[in-house]
């Protein structure tokens, strides 16, 4: 392995959902019996165990907990629905600071039962990112919006591109706003080369300070067709599928990017399988199709 190599695998993370069977003790006890460094974990499991002993879980394996997912859902047009909404969001920055991560990946919800007002949809994201980034940024914690694949538009995340996310989070100061750039939800866009400089942020001039870019988590999993169990089960394993993750990954890198880089895949085909043999050929796979 080169030093380059072993530069890009020490960022690597294993989101939880890759290999959810594993329970929170055995999923830090073999990310660290495998040398891994972090891990993205998910609310539900993180509240069933308790936030407070989650962290001290992960920790005492000598890991860093790399993202939370999810908060978000923000495009209800009845009051009584937003105000629960952002309870739940102000929840989730609570268990984030917990958990000791900077990072609250948010899905920002899809349309309105009978509605068709995709930009309506949109100001109502922005208006709780209004409300919601300040209390985020005393606890230590940013928010991450997260664009998904068009196909979850009307039912899922009225934020489909780069793009969008990033003229959303930039009405916000960047360290209290980013942005989710994940290789199965934006490997098709033809613009995402300079999406990806554009989150980038500016570079310094000389004596100044750099400024904090947009890019708050890296996620990989790769574009496999057919699509095994429908839109939202069906990402697959590195390398196996269409998208050019090296490719992605050193344009990422370019926009100054240096964090951690999560494999996230749903895919029941990997949750029937033995979780170490998945660990292992998830390191085996980020090795030989992304650094």
């Amino acid at each position: 392995m080169t030093s380059s190599e072993a530069s890009l695998l020490a960022r690597l993370s294993l989101n939880q959902e890759t290999i959810r069977q594993w329970s929170l003790p055995e999923l830090a006890d073999g990310c660290a019996r495998a040398g891994l460094r972090g891990v993205g974990l998910w609310r539900a499991p993180v509240r069933a165990y308790g936030p407070r002993a989650a962290a001290r879980l992960v920790r005492d394996a000598g890991l860093v907990v790399t993202s939370l997912c999810r908060g978000g859902f923000f495009t209800a047009e009845d009051p009584a629905e937003r105000r629960a909404a952002l309870a739940d969001n102000r929840a989730a920055v609570e268990e984030a600071a917990t958990l000791g991560t900077g990072t609250l990946v948010l899905v920002s919800g899809g349309l309105p039962p009978g509605s068709r007002d995709l930009p309506g949809a949109r100001e109502r994201v922005a208006d709780a990112l209004a409300e919601l980034a300040p209390y985020a940024a005393e606890r230590g914690v940013r928010l991450a919006l997260e664009p998904l694949h068009p196909m979850y538009a009307a039912d899922r995340c009225v934020v489909s591109t780069l793009a969008q996310a990033l003229d959303l989070a930039e009405r916000f100061p960047a360290d209290q706003v980013g942005v989710v750039v994940d290789t199965y939800h934006l490997w098709w866009d033809d613009t995402i080369d300079a999406q990806l400089a554009r989150a980038g942020g500016p570079a310094p001039t000389t004596g100044a300070e750099a400024v904090p870019g947009r890019i708050a988590a890296f996620q990989l999993a790769d574009w496999i067709t057919p699509l095994p169990e429908g839109v939202l089960l069906g990402r697959g394993q590195l390398g196996d599928g269409a998208v050019d993750l090296r490719r992605f990954r050193a344009r990422v890198d370019a926009a100054g990017y240096r964090g951690p880089i999560e494999v996230e895949i749903f895919n029941p085909s990997l949750w029937s399988r033995d979780g170490a043999e998945v660990l292992t050929e998830v390191i085996a796979r980020f090795t030989a199709h992304v650094a």
